[in-house]
């Protein structure tokens, strides 16, 4: 299931299947390992042929090309604004947020370039996943696939996914994996007020510290060349344009705030579907179970689907991740009819109940961390 969801081309990988010893076992040995629900199985899989026939795989692209000219918009827009009105402080704040706006809504058109959601070819869905990615944010966009498909594949599952691996260093995750900590007398950082210190670490600090070294790290050493010579464009192109209006203490300020505000923006989108779902090791679930127990959704609206890049739906979104997001709301009445089925939680919630979950789950596993910890 998740080989299905992940290809869009099946009969271009399907010559690395054989090497890779994946295909149907010998007629007499089982099909669905006991961990897993065959039934649940059967279900999705008649879901997605479902899914198919509809035609939600397939991208409107239009809606693509105008997300795309909204951020190019957007983007010389934030240049516009000093270029005509100067760089007093009112057009520097007017032009930071534009400039913000326009970064955040392309790293959501990036993810659905990178899941190959925006063409029907694979090719024109790399090619303008590196412009969009490499060019119009300065990034790699083999760097965001190889760690985002870990995390499509096992989200929330410690050791696999990389997105909590934040887990122990800078918080402690999950009931279990909280607890456990707690046992082993183990304390990076004081886990009991990780709710407090959150809000200064990680949303402002994500972008402008980790990823911005992380993404060059692993391009220079698993040799991305293609994907650095297009990031250096990136700089040289907001260096030169915002270089010719702006003085050196004024352009570092630029630079470090949009990509905090960019930073918090996304770390708030991005954890309030995971972080307050379960979060422990790899119980070798099946496809559609491993997918629900880590995420939730938020409640559709206008703004939330724009703010959000449509990863409101993230239930959605990560059982069939290579779907076009404005098809969503057409699965997700389909994916809780299946999860009523067979009793288990579909979680949607209001956008800001769900930020609250983030800080509420933080101190709930801090403090049972503390807990264990001080018990004898």
């Amino acid at each position: 299931d998740a080989f299905v969801a992940f290809h869009v081309d099946k009969v271009l990988v399907s010559k690395y299947l054989k090497p890779l010893q994946i295909g149907e076992l010998a007629p007499d040995q089982p099909s669905i390992e006991p961990t897993k629900n065959e039934m649940l199985v059967k279900d999705f899989r008649e879901l997605r042929a479902t899914v198919e026939r509809m035609g939600l795989l397939e991208p409107n692209q239009l809606f693509f090309f105008l997300l795309l000219a909204h951020i190019l918009l957007l983007d010389t827009a934030a240049w516009l604004t000093l270029f005509y009105f100067g760089t007093s402080l009112l057009p520097f704040v007017f032009s930071l947020l534009l400039l913000t706006i326009s970064q955040v809504q392309a790293s959501w058109l990036q993810h659905d370039l990178g899941h190959l959601s925006v063409f029907r070819k694979t090719k024109w869905n790399h090619l303008l996943h590196k412009f969009v990615m490499c060019h119009l944010i300065g990034a790699s966009a083999k760097w965001w696939t190889l760690l985002h498909s870990q995390h499509h594949a096992k989200p929330n599952c410690f050791h696999k996914d990389p997105d909590i691996d934040m887990h122990p260093f800078l918080f402690t995750l999950g009931k279990k994996l909280s607890v456990e900590l707690g046992i082993k007398k183990k304390k990076y950082m004081p886990y009991n007020h990780q709710h407090k210190y959150f809000f200064i670490t990680l949303p402002p600090l994500l972008f402008p510290t980790f990823f911005h070294y992380h993404t060059f790290y692993v391009a220079y050493t698993k040799k991305y060349w293609v994907d650095l010579a297009w990031m250096m464009t990136f700089y040289i192109r907001f260096f030169y344009t915002y270089g010719s209006l702006l003085e050196t203490k004024t352009l570092n300020s630029l630079t470090s705030l949009h990509r905090m505000l960019e930073s918090s923006w996304f770390v708030w989108v991005s954890q309030m579907n995971h972080i307050p779902m379960d979060i422990d090791y790899d119980k070798n679930l099946d496809w559609m179970s491993t997918q629900l127990q880590a995420t939730c959704n938020v409640e559709q609206s206008l703004f939330n689907d724009w703010f959000t890049g449509h990863l409101n739906f993230q239930i959605e979104h990560h059982l069939f991740p290579s779907m076009p997001r404005h098809n969503y709301w057409k699965v997700a009445p389909l994916v809780k009819s299946l999860c009523a089925k067979h009793g288990i939680e579909y979680q949607c919630k209001p956008l800001l109940t769900a930020f609250a979950d983030i800080v509420h789950s933080l101190k709930s596993s801090g403090e049972l961390w503390h807990d264990a910890y001080l018990h004898k």
